[in-house]
């Protein structure tokens, strides 16, 4: 009986503001993916690689992003790439109207993720680098929130590198998700995606660590700006920080109508009562 009172209990705190619901749910994804992946960074970092190293900081983000994935894809969709997010409103499969919602929510649960890493590994980083946080040398942390170029990547270079991957991310998340192509069974959609975030990261990490997300990137490093690190966060790598917000979301929107121009619209006509599903599927779960 008394179990019974805690559940009517706990169901009535059910949050039911779709718009808040919603908003809450893309947060704590973020947050989740943020604190996760750039943990992943830190202890490889503020070690000195004694715990962690290029594998474990690829795996690990990928594994943040399934984990992310899953906690909010039966409610919110699971977006926690403000590129994706646009990509399925240019396709159509998200409404415009939804889209500020989703990425302040990104870019917040970002930021405090970020703030999160910050608050557990504090120590460590003032016995890192003598209580200084730097942006580039030898004892740069800076880096662990945000991405940054290597010293050889122009401006042009880098963009393209961003285009590029979020164009491949986006196109295999909509096959991923696509029940009329050779999907993956439902409910191991999220691991499906945390493969593909490890073999971009193997094979397109190395000029600026491959983000391939907005809010991923500009949420940590907006904290970063006010927790020490100062403006420089957005003058380094001749002034890299918009690269990884504009280059992904013209990749994903590529990397989408990719998809449709030539996969998607190619696939033969739906049986009666098939094309539900596919638009069910979109649902990531709303990929």
């Amino acid at each position: 009986q008394h179990f019974q009172v805690y559940l009517d209990s706990s169901r009535s705190c059910k949050l039911t503001n779709n718009i808040l619901q919603t908003y809450c749910q893309f947060y704590f994804s973020s947050f989740k993916m943020q604190a996760l992946g750039c943990g992943c960074v830190g202890q490889a970092v503020l070690s000195r690689g004694a715990h962690g190293g290029t594998m474990t900081i690829g795996v690990g983000f990928a594994m943040a992003v399934t984990v992310a994935v899953y906690v909010s894809g039966g409610v919110s969709g699971g977006h926690i790439n403000p590129a994706v997010s646009l990509a399925m409103c240019v396709t159509g499969r998200l409404k415009w109207t939804k889209l500020p919602i989703y990425i302040l929510a990104q870019l917040l649960g970002a930021f405090v993720g970020a703030a999160a890493v910050f608050g557990i590994y504090y120590d460590a980083f003032m016995e890192y680098s003598n209580g200084k946080f730097e942006v580039t040398g030898p004892n740069a942390t800076a880096h662990i929130f945000a991405t940054y170029p290597a010293p050889y990547l122009s401006l042009i270079n880098g963009f393209a590198d961003q285009v590029m991957s979020t164009a491949v991310l986006l196109l295999v998340v909509f096959a991923i998700f696509d029940n009329r192509n050779n999907s993956v069974p439902k409910g191991l959609e999220p691991i499906a995606v945390g493969l593909l975030v490890i073999v971009l990261t193997c094979s397109l990490g190395m000029n600026s660590g491959c983000a391939m997300n907005p809010a991923r990137d500009l949420g940590p490093r907006l904290f970063t700006a006010v927790a020490g690190w100062g403006m420089e966060v957005f003058t380094a790598g001749n002034n890299w920080w918009w690269i990884p917000i504009v280059a992904p979301m013209l990749g994903g929107v590529l990397g989408a109508m990719t998809y449709l121009i030539f996969i998607e619209i190619h696939h033969s006509d739906a049986e009666p009562g098939e094309e539900n599903d596919v638009y069910d599927k979109y649902e990531l779960t709303n990929m």
